[in-house]
């Protein structure tokens, strides 16, 4: 699309349409992220109920859509599992952002769409981790000082250095830009990442469990 709009002069018009038919495939309280995503130069993320979209296998995305309620038909669901794991190009991109994620160590152990798919998600997680650009941590249940118990979310600073948070609960999303609520989740994600696991013991773990299962 990019040769197309160069070629007919468009001024980036096409590419920009293309775009915005590619977030067009994702639920709409997911598309505000999606589009920080595609600019971020840092994005640091908080899990504490399932893997993050960005880990997922296909398998795992899979099964999530289909337990979801109100029930998704079959073609939508394999539109969003498409949409998901397109969202993972974001790894091998010329431009590769800094990325962390802390997931809580319970969402290891939830078995998504049965044991197969579980082992398949805890082979894709180190897989991502081992890229020099991507840090994975794992929070472990029997930690006594938890700074992440009021939910998920994700930091984002984009290549303009603009910072934002990213929540989402229940499908219903949120976005802070205001720098003080800004501040106060980056040093709390700070404090997450200090209590959980080493990336290299977070590593470890999941080959450990991965024998388990």
């Amino acid at each position: 699309m990019d040769a197309l709009d160069r070629a007919l002069g468009a001024g980036g018009v096409l590419t920009a349409m293309e775009e915005e038919l590619g977030r067009a495939r994702y639920p709409g309280f997911a598309r505000q992220c999606v589009r920080l995503e595609t600019e971020a130069a840092e994005l640091h993320v908080y899990d504490n109920h399932i893997v993050n979209g960005l880990l997922q296998t296909p398998e795992y995305a899979r099964a999530l859509f289909a337990m979801s309620r109100p029930l998704l038909d079959e073609e939508t669901i394999e539109q969003r599992v498409a949409a998901r794991i397109a969202r993972q190009e974001i790894f091998p991109r010329r431009s590769r952002p800094l990325m962390s994620f802390v997931i809580e160590e319970v969402v290891l152990h939830r078995p998504v769409g049965g044991i197969e798919v579980l082992r398949g998600q805890l082979e894709q997680i180190p897989l991502v981790g081992h890229n020099r650009n991507v840090e994975v941590q794992v929070m472990l249940t029997t930690r006594v000082d938890h700074a992440g118990l009021s939910g998920p979310f994700t930091l984002i600073e984009t290549a303009g250095q603009r910072r934002v948070v990213y929540a989402e609960a229940a499908g219903v999303s949120s976005l802070l830009t205001e720098r003080k609520a800004v501040r106060e989740l980056e040093a709390q994600y700070g404090t997450i990442r200090a209590q959980a696991l080493t990336p290299s013991e977070s590593l470890a773990y999941i080959g450990k469990l991965l024998g388990e299962v």
